[in-house]
């Protein structure tokens, strides 16, 4: 309501400071424009933006936080990379052909799709830390129970709930580094892509020592699962709020970002979700079924197979990289280029069939290319597709979509390898999809990113 001309607005009374100003003016009733804007509630953000209660997270904390939960995701890779090589040993246990074998193993990829927008959400409303606690907890259980199974169902069920957990923690993990470091966002990516390559690196070499010292597959699985659980005590207590909370405000020292599509789902971040998708396809029928490519085809021993896999790990060593040429280039070319690349490779690996020896070498190469570049930039750029407060939902979209696709993979070339051949599975699957998901990515506008130029204009 309108105060009384005799009466402030504050209900202080005559004679106070505030009416003894010098130049006093006549006192008339306040225009609404008037009134401090520090009197006027904020309008509610659609959905988790705050001024971050926390404060801001020094280097130091930051720097021990971001390397724990980096520690935290090169186990994530660990769990996923040891099935593929112990899948010979496990099939023939178990009695699994080609197909089913190669379903269980990327089927865990399925948990990670289904909780990737539902935890993108969670991310927005709820503390980032508690999820990623949650999560980490929930797909060590997932790895521990995984030698339990007694058919291929519950295996099948271990596998999907140990992705369900993955998936959680890799679209709370994206929201947090993505938004703490909203300008470095794609080096920040980088940093995570370099822990998951350390992880895919050792864990193939791992699990098959692990199990031979112990004379056991299911060694490997009992142990990544114990470290998870260690892992996420230590978490607990040393990753701090003030990181992982850090929020983005809708408008800041960027400026106003109403150029930008108003819904988090939109023409940009629709299309580089859907080239994520193609080219998971690709990548994640290569991972899943190259050693067994490698045993069948070119005759070599199970741990030879499971050193060409570790290339691909040293090649994601490559996404710190990646990272930084994405914040600094323009990212549509960059993952364009990416997707040709391992378009060759797949020609070169499955259709020409070279020596083990240039296997590694590809192999490696296929690391750089689908896990040091692809991987970080397309998270990187998905969130850069939307406005700042809906990190959140970006990382979830990319989650699904990513691991969705990658869910099936190797169901899709284990179904294409009777009717096409190796090298005919590997020409469509490895060769075609990502050329796909490079035209996809021709029809992204990179002049409605959150970090344009165009942004620091308004």
């Amino acid at each position: 309501m309108m105060s009384h001309p005799n009466t402030s607005s504050s209900g202080s009374a005559p004679g106070t400071a505030a009416s003894s100003v010098k130049h006093a003016v006549p006192t008339y009733p306040e225009p609404m424009d008037a009134i401090s804007m520090d009197a006027i509630p904020a309008s509610p953000a659609p959905s988790r933006v705050k001024n971050n209660p926390e404060g801001m997270a020094t280097n130091l904390i930051a720097a021990v936080s971001l390397g724990v939960l980096a520690i935290t995701f090169m186990l994530n890779a660990m769990d996923r990379q040891v099935f593929a090589p112990l899948m010979t040993t496990i099939a023939k246990e178990y009695g699994f052909n080609l197909q089913t074998g190669g379903l269980l193993a990327t089927v865990f990829t399925l948990g990670m799709a289904v909780a990737g927008i539902p935890a993108g959400f969670l991310v927005e409303r709820f503390s980032r830390k508690a999820v990623l606690l949650v999560s980490i907890a929930i797909y060590s259980l997932g790895t521990l129970a995984t030698p339990l199974a007694t058919s291929w169902g519950d295996m099948a069920v271990y596998r999907i709930i140990s992705g369900l957990g993955e998936g959680m923690q890799a679209a709370a993990l994206f929201a947090a580094v993505g938004a703490f470091f909203h300008h470095r966002r794609g080096l920040a990516l980088g940093i995570l892509g370099f822990a998951f390559g350390l992880g895919a690196t050792f864990g193939p070499g791992l699990g098959i020592m692990f199990a031979g010292q112990f004379g056991t597959w299911r060694a490997p699985f009992t142990i990544f699962g114990l470290l998870g659980l260690v892992l996420a005590v230590t978490a607990m207590f040393t990753v701090s709020r003030k990181f992982t909370e850090q929020a983005i405000s809708t408008t800041g020292v960027e400026g106003s970002y109403d150029y930008m599509p108003a819904k988090a789902y939109n023409r940009n971040s629709l299309a580089i979700a859907a080239a994520s998708g193609c080219g998971a396809l690709a990548l994640y029928g290569f991972l899943g079924l190259y050693p067994t490519f490698l045993t069948t085809q070119l005759g070599v021993s199970t741990g030879e197979s499971a050193l060409a896999l570790s290339f691909v790990g040293v090649g994601g060593l490559a996404g710190l990289l990646g990272g930084w040429i994405g914040d600094r280039i323009n990212q549509r070319i960059l993952l364009i280029v990416s997707l040709a690349v391992m378009a060759v490779l797949g020609v070169l690996i499955y259709v020409v069939q070279a020596t083990f020896v240039w296997q590694c070498v590809f192999a490696c190469l296929m690391g750089v290319f689908g896990t040091g570049v692809f991987f970080p930039n397309t998270n990187s750029v998905i969130q850069r597709a939307v406005r700042p407060h809906q990190v959140g939902r970006a990382a979830g979209l990319f989650v699904t979509c990513y691991y969705g696709s990658a869910a099936f993979s190797g169901l899709l070339f284990a179904a294409l390898v009777p009717q096409f051949g190796w090298q005919g599975a590997g020409l469509l699957q490895v060769t075609v999809l990502p050329l796909a998901a490079a035209a996809i990515m021709l029809i992204v506008q990179t002049s409605l990113f959150n970090n344009a130029p165009r942004a620091a204009a308004h």
